[in-house]
C-alpha cells in the first residue's frame, strides 16, 4: 500500500513538474521569441500592416478594403442606398461585406464572393448598372469614359469582398474625375497614381496593383485636407 501511494505522488510531482516546465517554454518564452523575431524582422506586417496619416493617426490596414461613400442623410435608414464620395478614388465593389457599427468604413461582418454564375441575371444587372454608374462618375467637362475602357476589377467584387487594391487601369480611369473634384491637375493626381503603382511580386507572380487606402492617404496629404 505504501509503495502504492508513493508511486502515485511520484508520478503525481513528476506530472506537475512537467506541466510547469511545458507551461513556460510553450506559455512564455516560446510566444516571446516569436513576437520578438516578428518585431525585429516584419514589424510592419506583425502590427498588422497599418497606415498612418501625415499626423501619425492608423487609417486602416493596407490588407483590408475600405469603402469611401457620403454620409447617409438618415443613419437609420438601412434602405438608403449608400453613394460614392468622388472626391476619394473608388475601391472595388464589396457585394460580400456587411456593416459595422464600430467604424463604418469597413463592412467585415461578412467576407465573401456572391457566388452566382457569369450569365446569373441579378449579376449581369448589377455589374451593367454598375458599369453606368462608373462611366456617368468618371466622366467629367473634358474627359469621357467610353464603355470599353472600364476594367472588370470596376464593376465585380474580388472572392473575398475584402480585395484593398485596384487595377492600375480603373485607378487611371479614375484621375480625371479625382483632380476636378480636388482642384488638382490631372498631372498631379497621375503622378500619385504612378507612385503608388506596385508591379508583379517578383517581377512574374499577379498583377500590378494600387492600393487604394495608401493612395488616398497620399491624396489626403496633397490637398491637405
Amino acid at each position: 500500500m505504501n509503495n502504492s501511494v508513493g508511486n502515485t505522488a511520484r508520478l503525481i510531482g513528476a506530472g506537475l513538474r512537467a506541466l510547469l516546465v511545458l507551461t513556460v517554454i510553450c506559455g512564455v518564452i516560446y510566444p516571446l521569441a516569436v513576437t520578438g523575431v516578428a518585431q525585429a524582422l516584419f514589424n510592419d506586417k506583425a502590427n498588422g500592416s497599418e497606415i498612418k496619416d501625415k499626423s501619425g493617426v492608423v487609417v486602416g490596414s493596407s490588407l483590408i478594403g475600405q469603402t469611401y461613400n457620403l454620409p447617409k442623410k438618415d443613419p437609420n435608414d438601412a434602405e438608403e442606398a449608400a453613394k460614392p464620395d468622388l472626391k476619394w478614388f473608388q475601391p472595388r465593389p464589396s457585394g460580400g461585406l456587411g456593416t459595422n457599427s464600430v467604424n463604418t468604413r469597413y463592412s467585415l461582418i461578412l467576407s465573401g464572393a456572391t457566388n452566382k454564375a457569369a450569365d446569373n441575371p441579378d449579376l449581369v444587372k448589377a455589374v451593367d448598372e454598375t458599369k453606368a454608374a462608373v462611366i456617368a462618375d468618371n466622366s467629367t467637362a473634358t474627359y469621357r469614359v467610353k464603355p470599353q475602357d472600364v476594367p472588370a476589377d470596376a464593376v465585380t467584387s474580388s472572392g473575398s469582398g475584402l480585395d484593398p487594391d485596384i487595377s492600375p487601369a480603373y485607378a487611371e480611369l479614375q484621375i480625371h474625375r479625382v483632380a476636378e473634384k480636388n482642384g488638382l491637375t490631372v498631372k498631379q493626381v497621375a503622378k500619385l497614381v504612378k507612385d503608388h503603382t506596385t508591379g508583379r511580386t517578383l517581377g512574374f507572380m499577379g498583377e500590378p496593383r494600387v492600393n487604394v487606402l495608401e493612395l488616398n492617404t497620399a491624396l489626403k496629404a496633397l490637398t491637405k485636407s
